[in-house]
């Protein structure tokens, strides 16, 4: 579970359980009485890849320490449709008060893990790696980009703070691509510097002045062909922009590096899970 930071996830669960439960369950405490024990499982149904369940053990903790939980899938499986991922038991009460807010967890992960496995898949026989972007859900991105990484592809930067990007409002302000790239390197020095640019001229500067990425915006294809036999093995050349399935397959054969793609996060469906809880007695 590297990168992912847990006092994040936990703000954001005690959040949406606090969205979701406000002032108390009144539904739950108006009929399940505080002594019900209850047991319930998780599966898939839908073929998915699985990501984040782990969190079930960690929502249902917020709302009961008394909760058990057991996971039966690891993280970034391809399951089928009808594969139980987890069974867990505990108070009646607290299992329903956390139902919802681990099914929204779980369907959106999952979902952008398919995705992303998809992308993966279509691009396998290519040299190009799949990147995800700053695309993503406002207080869901540590988690949305590990779903990422659990389907294969690669994280591209967690935020503003952690990689350069010099994006065409950055070259603009700085009076063009080579200042811009120059004055990155002057001002983060060792920190790889990655560069948007429009055309080969843009190109050309950004190579001259050592940036390390170049990412082609929104070009043709021929023009991507174009910017590979120009700068050969000098820089990393990433491409973006519309970038769809079968746009995918086509990039990963021609000779870039990189590919990212923003609707991993931004478009993903969420997997249809299901989610089924019945009383039982409590073991001894």
């Amino acid at each position: 579970m590297e990168q992912i930071d847990w006092k994040v996830v936990d703000r954001s669960i005690t959040q949406a359980l606090a969205e979701d439960l406000g002032t108390g369950d009144i539904t739950t405490l108006s009929t399940v009485t505080a002594k019900a024990y209850g047991a319930g499982q998780i599966v898939a149904r839908q073929a998915c890849i699985v990501a984040g369940l782990f969190l079930v053990e960690r929502v249902f903790a917020a709302c009961s320490p008394d909760i058990k939980v057991d996971v039966l899938v690891a993280e970034g499986a391809h399951v089928s449709r009808g594969t139980l991922l987890c069974r867990f038991e505990g108070p009646y009460r607290a299992l329903l008060e956390g139902e919802r807010t681990v099914l929204n967890y779980l369907q959106r992960l999952c979902g952008v893990a398919t995705l992303t496995g998809r992308f993966v898949r279509a691009t396998r026989r290519g040299k190009a790696a799949i990147y995800d972007t700053r695309k993503t859900t406002p207080g869901l991105r540590t988690l949305e980009k590990y779903a990422v990484r659990a389907a294969g592809a690669r994280n591209h930067r967690m935020g503003l703070y952690d990689a350069i990007l010099i994006k065409e409002n950055h070259a603009a302000a700085a009076g063009g691509v080579d200042r811009a790239v120059a004055r990155a390197h002057k001002a983060y020095p060792g920190v790889p510097v990655e560069v948007e640019v429009r055309n080969m001229e843009e190109l050309v500067l950004a190579v001259e002045y050592g940036a390390d990425i170049v990412l082609l915006d929104n070009m043709e294809h021929k023009e991507i062909r174009k910017a590979v036999r120009m700068v050969g093995k000098k820089v990393q050349l990433e491409v973006s922009g519309g970038v769809n399935l079968r746009r995918a397959r086509e990039l990963a054969d021609s000779g870039v590096h990189r590919i990212s793609v923003g609707a991993l996060t931004h478009s993903a469906p969420a997997a249809d899970l299901s989610m089924l809880i019945v009383k039982q007695r409590k073991q001894p």
